[in-house]
C-alpha cells in the first residue's frame, strides 16, 4: 500500500494515554487517526469498519486483550499491521503478541519520531522495534540478565531452558531444523542482516536466503520478528 497518509487506529484502555497518543499522532505529518478504541473488542470492530493501515495496540485491556485482538486482526484483516504499545519492554505478553502477528513494538515512553518511524516501517513491510524492546528480546533470547531491573511487582523474566546434560544441541532442535538453520535463526534473532550472517558463516547471501526460506517453512513463521519470538521460545541462541 503506497501513497496517501498512513491511517491509524489507537487502542488503549487508559483514556488519558489513548487521547494523548491520538493528539500526538495528529501532529505528525503523513499520519491520520481514523479511530480510537478502549479495548481489543472495539479495536477489532474499528479495523473492520475503517480498514486502517496500522493499529497501535495496548496489551493489557479488558474484554479482549491486545494479544487476542492482534491475532484476530491479522487473521481477519491481513492488510492491517499491528504495532504493540507496552508499558515495560520486558512485558511477557510482548512475545505472545509477536507470535500473534504484531510487527512493531514500542514502549509508551516512545517519542513522536520513534512512533512515526515504527508506523512507517510496519506499513512498508519491515519490523518496527524500539531500541528498548530490541534489547529485551536479545536479553530474553540469550538468557543474559536485564540491564534495567523490572518494576516492583513485575514477574521474573522467563529464561530459555537449557538442554539436559549429555544432550547435543542437534538432538533438541525443534521442527526438524538442521544445525545450520538453527545457527542462521540465532543470528537473525541477534539482529544480523542476511549479508552479515553470510559474512559470519562464510557462505554466500544466496545460501543464507535458502536457509531462511527453509527454516521459515519448517517453523511456520512469516517474518523475522516472528522468527525472533520462535528462537526465544525454543532457547535457540548463538553458541549452539
Amino acid at each position: 500500500m503506497t501513497g496517501g497518509p498512513i491511517r491509524v487506529v489507537v487502542a488503549d484502555d487508559q483514556t488519558v494515554v489513548r487521547e494523548g497518543i491520538v493528539m500526538l499522532l495528529g501532529l505528525l505529518p503523513g499520519i491520520t487517526v481514523v479511530g480510537s478504541a478502549a479495548d481489543g473488542e472495539e479495536a477489532v470492530r474499528l479495523v473492520a469498519e475503517h480498514a486502517p493501515d496500522v493499529v497501535l495496540m495496548d496489551l493489557r485491556m479488558p474484554r479482549c486483550d491486545g494479544v487476542e485482538a492482534t491475532r484476530r486482526i491479522r487473521a481477519e484483516h491481513p492488510g492491517t499491521e499491528v504495532v504493540v504499545l507496552t508499558t515495560y519492554a520486558d512485558d511477557d505478553s510482548l512475545f505472545s503478541a509477536l507470535q500473534a502477528g504484531a510487527r512493531g513494538f514500542l514502549t509508551k515512553d516512545a517519542g513522536a519520531e520513534e512512533i512515526a518511524r515504527a508506523v512507517a516501517d510496519v506499513r512498508s513491510g519491515a519490523a518496527g522495534l524500539s531500541p528498548q524492546v530490541q534489547l529485551r528480546l536479545l536479553e530474553r533470547l540469550s538468557g543474559a540478565p536485564s540491564t534495567s531491573p523490572p518494576p516492583s511487582g513485575a514477574p521474573e523474566p522467563v529464561r530459555p531452558s537449557k538442554p539436559e546434560a549429555g544432550k547435543t544441541a542437534r538432538a533438541v532442535l525443534p521442527d526438524g531444523l538442521t544445525q545450520r538453520e538453527a545457527e542462521v535463526l540465532a543470528l537473525i534473532a541477534s539482529g544480523l542482516s542476511n549479508a552479515e550472517i553470510a559474512e559470519r558463516l562464510f557462505v554466500s547471501p544466496a545460501t543464507v536466503k535458502t536457509h531462511i526460506n527453509n527454516l521459515f517453512a519448517k517453523t511456520a513463521v512469516r517474518d523475522r520478528a516472528q522468527a525472533v519470538a520462535y528462537a526465544f521460545k525454543h532457547g535457540i541462541s548463538e553458541g549452539l
